[in-house]
């Protein structure tokens, strides 16, 4: 049987398949791996500020091709107000690496205490080739969010976004040409088994995605001995607690949980609400989520897009239909819409508990189960009772209170009286616990660290060593 050469491209707003993606042959990314390989000597030899000059002007590219950008976004994920955030939130991310990666590159490891004879010198060794299989929920973002500073550091980029959103492959291809990048930065496309190939054309792995391909990813990387970063899912929890602003948690979550149809991996995906305002936070909950409308007519109007990707659509109606069955209330939502793609009405479920998928496993959909706890304690144990810690939230009116029981939780970014700041703030370094991920922080300038590795010269000034043997007889 002859092998396919392309993949169909589906639209999530009709359903159809509209178009074809190339499938890059595993023998093609062998060979790209090998060209980026020696480019990328010329690559790091570069000063930084060479480098991050050509950052600033794939920026610039990017900008000047902005419209394109949002249009193949959107054929490929269905939602608008988000495409606009991605792109520009990209851009942002680009111009600020240019600016800051100077300046972290220039603190150099350590230096080793002088022993008399003997000094060092100890520099930053880039690794030659960066791997980065990237995700379908912000294909252009997760794409270039470990890409980028992996440049600046002077490595080279061999990336493969999601086979159900590669559209904007082509645009970026362009972006990078014009921007000097085209021969350190190469994209390939197809599914596993391209993004097997690029695992083993790569010096070190960047993967963003669930956590079965995720441990599979890293046990490929084990076996070849090189670096995994992964990012992987989130059930994410926010604590309500009595004292918190009530409008101000219901607005938050109303957006922390729905932004881009639940389809982000710091989505809050469980409310836990103490029980004096559990009525009361319930009802404005239901309020803001009551007033969000599907984009079904008008990608640029409503603010629930589709579900993206069609293998989401039978896990979100069976999490729902489990939770139904066993005695869940949805105040909002709760069924599917069909309209050539599939909407996930922003769902606001209550009468949950831990035992059903929708409150144990990530959903990926607009669903959102709100749990009555007694107290704090309560809050804390359930929230942590999860393989997962990538965020969460704690709304609550006393600042000292917040932040004691956000250090309790066991998530790397913790917002307190917002929701997915962690998303929105690139800035701070942290990391992912539990099966969430592995790997040095994607976020802060600690993020380029990842993307060397310290080399010590150790000089001896020409003394004699007192550990050598004895001079021959």
């Amino acid at each position: 049987m002859t092998e396919a050469s392309s993949l169909p491209l589906r639209n999530p707003r009709t359903g159809a398949h509209d178009g074809d993606l190339p499938i890059t042959p595993a023998a093609e990314v062998a060979a790209l791996g090998q060209q980026l390989r020696q480019a990328q000597q010329g690559w790091e030899q570069q000063s930084i500020e060479q480098r991050c000059a050509c950052l600033s002007a794939l920026a610039d590219a990017l900008a000047s091709r902005r419209e394109a950008f949002m249009q193949v976004l959107l054929d490929d994920t269905g939602r608008w107000h988000e495409s606009a955030i991605e792109v520009d939130g990209t851009i942002a991310a680009i111009r600020r690496w240019a600016a800051q990666a100077p300046a972290v590159l220039a603190e150099k490891p350590a230096q080793a205490e002088a022993i008399g004879f003997i000094s060092s010198q100890q520099t930053w060794v880039a690794y030659p080739v960066v791997g980065i299989i990237s995700p379908w929920n912000f294909p252009l973002m997760l794409t270039l969010i470990d890409a980028v500073p992996a440049l600046a550091a002077g490595c080279s980029i061999l990336a493969k976004p999601s086979e159900v959103t590669s559209r904007f492959v082509p645009l970026l291809r362009e972006a990078l040409a014009e921007a000097g990048l085209g021969e350190v930065f190469k994209l390939v496309t197809g599914a596993g088994a391209t993004g097997q190939a690029v695992i083993e054309a790569s010096d070190q792995i960047c993967f963003t995605g669930s956590v079965a391909t995720g441990r599979k990813v890293g046990e490929a990387c084990a076996r070849r001995f090189i670096p995994a970063s992964l990012e992987l899912g989130g059930k994410d929890p926010a604590l309500v607690l009595s004292d918190a602003n009530i409008d101000n948690a219901a607005r938050a979550l109303a957006w922390g949980s729905f932004v881009n149809g639940g389809q982000s991996c710091m989505s809050i995906e469980r409310v836990y609400v103490e029980a004096p305002v559990a009525e009361a936070f319930t009802a404005a909950l239901v309020r803001e989520v009551s007033a969000l409308t599907l984009n079904c007519e008008d990608p640029a109007q409503g603010q629930i897009g589709p579900v993206i990707a069609a293998s989401q659509v039978e896990l979100v109606r069976g999490q729902l239909a489990d939770a139904k069955a066993r005695g869940a209330r949805a105040l909002t939502g709760g069924e599917l819409v069909e309209r050539g793609g599939v909407w996930c009405p922003p769902t606001v479920l209550v009468d949950v508990d831990d035992s059903m998928a929708v409150v144990r496993d990530e959903s990926f959909a607009s669903v959102l189960p709100v749990i009555v706890v007694k107290d704090e304690a309560e809050a804390v144990a359930r929230a942590n009772a999860t393989e997962f810690g990538l965020s969460a939230a704690v709304f609550c009116g006393d600042a000292q209170r917040a932040e004691r029981i956000a250090r309790q939780l066991h998530a790397g970014g913790i917002s307190i009286n917002d929701a997915c700041l962690t998303g929105m703030v690139q800035t701070a370094e942290k990391q992912s616990f539990k099966l969430s991920g592995m790997g040095g922080s994607r976020m802060g300038t600690a993020s380029i660290r990842r993307f060397v590795r310290a080399r010590a010269l150790l000089i001896n000034n020409g003394t004699a060593s007192p550990w050598w043997f004895p001079p021959a007889a």
